[in-house]
């Protein structure tokens, strides 16, 4: 095994070609552990790029990737949805399955963490979950481009532009999130939770989380990020995360699992 980034493709739900990169840790990996990036943020976003790393330093082997239409990944981001996404995660840890050892732990930023969520029932080898700023309705996204509801609805689909790159977003998109009924998700969990959110959090409200806090079951935690953005752009807070998902995780981790204290 080697250690650093390894650049791994699987295929996806539509056929099309994802493009991950599996950070490795200095050692043999204690746990793998999968992550879920931000609704367009990508593989190499700063934030995951940054909690990756950090969690590698404490012997986690994680697998970021490109959803359909992101980054690397082929596909058009069109044709994709939350649902296609959710199945996406469901093959990642598949891939890792096949190839590695499947994730025991799933981590998912934003509405990639509603759909680690979703997805949580359908990998059995997921001991633990975590979500950072994720919304408890995935509708929620849709206010992100709500000036341009009126022509996706009208027309069928429209360009809009999310974080300085624009996108094509479809009606079967807004109808897929309409649909999702993530709170029976989260009530079917059935796996230890950790909620981390922060309550300066200005694109997905903080209410979110006591939603998401609301409709779990026990073991269940919270965390408030305070001070940091929902992008996690500063990597002091980026690092805190990954330190605090490491240490909360530690109890339902392989035993060999032993997070380092700085």
């Amino acid at each position: 095994m080697r250690t650093g980034q390894h650049q791994v493709t699987f295929t996806g739900t539509g056929g099309e070609t994802l493009a991950g990169t599996l950070d490795l840790p200095p050692k043999e990996p204690e746990a793998y552990a999968l992550f879920a990036h931000c609704f367009t943020g990508g593989k190499n976003n700063q934030a995951t790029r940054r909690v990756s790393r950090a969690l590698t330093d404490r012997g986690l082997a994680v697998l970021r990737f490109d959803f359909t239409g992101i980054g690397d990944s082929g596909g058009e981001f069109a044709n994709a949805t939350f649902s296609s996404n959710v199945a996406d995660i469901v093959r990642a840890a598949a891939y890792l399955r096949d190839n590695f050892t499947a994730p025991s732990l799933i981590i998912g930023h934003s509405l990639g963490g509603a759909a680690v969520l979703a997805a949580a029932g359908q990998i059995p080898e997921v001991r633990a979950v975590v979500t950072v700023g994720a919304p408890s309705d995935p509708a929620h996204v849709a206010h992100l481009f709500e000036h341009a509801l009126t022509d996706i609805e009208h027309a069928g689909e429209a360009e809009v532009s999310l974080g300085g790159k624009w996108f094509r977003i479809r009606r079967e998109f807004l109808e897929d999130l309409r649909e999702q009924r993530l709170a029976d998700h989260i009530a079917r969990l059935d796996r230890p939770l950790l909620i981390l959110h922060s309550p300066d959090d200005d694109i997905v409200d903080i209410t979110n989380a006591a939603g998401i806090y609301t409709a779990a079951r026990h073991p269940k935690s919270f965390i408030s990020l305070d001070g940091a953005n929902h992008l996690l752009t500063s990597p002091l807070h980026a690092k805190r995360v990954a330190q605090l998902i490491a240490a909360w995780a530690d109890p339902y981790l392989p035993e060999s699992f032993t997070p380092e204290i700085d």
